[in-house]
């Protein structure tokens, strides 16, 4: 793949993620009970910190430098999931939303500088990326689509 296209398709993930909260209230996008406890709000928190952490750890995989794994650091990606949900909860509706277009904004940037050459192969990048975006994305994409009781 050419990075153009995994741009791209990053790009339609998020589109197809935006599009599934697209026309909802404030008050649908705080109430709980989307997946388990978490709010359309909480999902969108949670894609945004995994864009930050790709972020962070692109960087270093393009040095050759392995990140740590979830499970040392934190004790597993559940356990650091729910850490990073506490600190977002008490974010309002509108910071959350900022954080989240200006992290996706960074990203693609990021992305935009990066040489060619680190997108066409399978790679740790390019896996480190597909896993946090655009793989990711359509998981909680069809969440909130079936809570609203429609497909993708």
């Amino acid at each position: 793949m050419k990075k153009i296209q995994v741009i791209d398709k990053l790009e339609q993930a998020w589109k197809d993620f935006q599009g599934s909260f697209s026309g909802l209230s404030d008050a649908e996008i705080v109430k709980q009970g989307v997946t388990g406890a978490w709010s359309v709000k909480d999902i969108i928190a949670h894609v945004s910190w995994w864009e930050e952490e790709t972020l962070k750890h692109l960087p270093e995989v393009l040095q050759g430098i392995r990140p740590q794994r979830y499970s040392v650091l934190y004790g597993g990606i559940d356990a650091f999931n729910a850490l990073m949900t506490e600190k977002w909860r008490s974010l309002t509706l509108e910071e959350v939303r900022k954080q989240t277009d200006e992290t996706h904004r960074k990203l693609l940037e990021y992305l935009k500088a990066v040489p060619e050459e680190h997108f066409t192969s399978e790679s740790r990048f390019r896996r480190r990326l597909r896993l946090d975006t655009y793989s990711h994305y359509p998981i909680h994409t069809q969440a909130i689509l079936s809570w609203r009781g429609k497909t993708a």
